[in-house]
């Protein structure tokens, strides 16, 4: 699998099925065949627009498409995506409200690299910039990073978030989505031991890896029952001329997609089907439910080998987070050692990647942390996505994380408004 050809067969085989999409939608929609109005050109026509669409949004990074936001003047406000600190594997990039007086939160989200780009968290994004000054870990597509640029692995990753944490300085709350959450741990972990003053307030962990042996899964299991060596030769693959990464090693997004697709492939084949029904019957829109969450779903990135890799090796076999066993280039890095930064783990109970008890055992590990700074929620009914960007985010979570960021900033929490106020200073005696 570790050959150029492998990944540009691949890609080929995306490219054809977007070009058959294209032919039959096509051609069905031939106006001389107005002629003959048989349902089979309908059928035709929706099965290549509902295909031809969804390949091409697999190679395609999507807009975060985030034009305004309403301000407490009850006036919309324009939002600029403004990069901040680049660097050559992820950017740092911040959500500019224009006009708008700054917020006294200032968040910064960590995304996941594991295979989607950071816009998964799009509508996460748009709840927080309601009152928030929001900040985001923009990564890049490793088949477009340059060999000569170097590697990319978990300890490189945990240095970037250190670094992104002392840029935005100690006023911070943080919140790590899914992959990151053991990373964005050790990260703080790091600046306890390195550079103290310039840990957040608060870290907010949401539906993480932290022990993944808590409660195994599907995922967990996959990684229990290959070895590395296994590994690396069935998924790792080398990036083709056609980009600026050529002959970087990568686990390629379009396999992600798949492992991600074959969780819940019933369930997908019907999404799809039924999405082809309704192009044909002229009922669907291009803004559909549909077609939101699909043109962000498959649009997929790769990994940096090392760092696909290494997350397996050491965070899932080695469990090197669960057992306070981290090292960066050599230096142990203590969970131990945070002792002033709040901690709060979100966990859904339907959540079938990361499962409830993987993320809460981060608790544990706080050893030097006062029991009053830990907090923890498991959201009856979530799934994975819907603990940070659905229904049971925006209803329940948003509010209680909310809530949790204003009691240690030094604001009175008001639960679901979003709202906050400033501590009332006490009268002296």
């Amino acid at each position: 699998m570790r050959y150029m050809a492998t990944y540009d067969l691949m890609e080929t085989m995306r490219n054809t099925n977007q070009w058959l999409g294209a032919s039959a939608l096509a051609m069905a929609s031939y106006p001389a065949f107005g002629m003959v109005p048989h349902p089979m050109f309908n059928l035709m026509a929706a099965w290549g627009e509902v295909t031809e669409r969804s390949f091409a949004r697999m190679v395609a990074k999507p807009d975060w498409n985030l034009h305004s936001v309403v301000g407490a003047d009850g006036q919309d406000h324009l939002v600029e995506v403004e990069t901040e600190v680049e660097r050559p594997f992820g950017d740092l990039i911040r959500f500019h409200v224009l006009g708008r007086e700054e917020m006294k939160r200032r968040v910064l989200l960590v995304a996941p690299m594991s295979g989607h780009y950071a816009t998964l968290l799009r509508s996460t994004v748009q709840s927080l910039l309601e009152d928030c000054e929001v900040w985001v870990t923009d990564w890049h597509n490793a088949r477009d990073i340059p060999v000569s640029t170097g590697k990319f692995d978990v300890e490189d990753y945990t240095l970037y978030l250190a670094d992104f944490m002392k840029h935005l300085g100690s006023d911070l709350h943080v919140i790590a989505v899914c992959q990151p959450v053991p990373l964005t741990l050790a990260a703080t972990a790091y600046l306890a031991g390195e550079d103290p003053k310039s840990q957040p307030k608060s870290l907010t962990l949401v539906g993480g890896p932290v022990d993944p042996d808590a409660a195994p899964t599907e995922v967990t299991d996959f990684g229990r029952r290959v070895t590395m060596g296994q590994l690396e030769e069935t998924v790792i693959q080398q990036v083709g001329a056609k980009y600026a990464g050529c002959g970087r090693m990568v686990y390629p997004g379009l396999l992600q997609l798949q492992s991600f697709m074959s969780m819940n492939a019933e369930k997908h084949g019907k999404a799809f089907y039924e999405q082809m029904m309704r192009v044909a019957r002229g009922e669907a829109q291009e803004h559909d439910k549909h077609n939101r969450f699909y043109d962000e779903y498959l649009a997929v990135m790769d990994m940096t080998a090392e760092f696909y890799l290494s997350t397996v090796e050491r965070i899932f076999k080695g469990r090197e987070i669960a057992q306070n066993i981290f090292t960066i280039e050599g230096k142990p890095v203590d969970i131990g050692a945070i002792t002033s930064v709040a901690v709060k783990t979100v966990e859904g109970s339907k959540d079938d990647i990361s499962a409830p008890g993987q993320c809460i055992a981060a608790l544990d590990l706080l050893t030097g942390l006062p029991e009053e700074k830990k907090a923890s929620h498991v959201e009856e009914g979530a799934g994975h996505y819907g603990i940070f960007a659905g229904k049971s985010w925006r209803n329940n979570i948003r509010p209680l994380v909310m809530d949790f960021i204003d009691a240690n900033s030094g604001l009175v929490p008001t639960r679901g408004t979003g709202k906050k106020k400033r501590k009332a200073p006490q009268k002296k005696a």
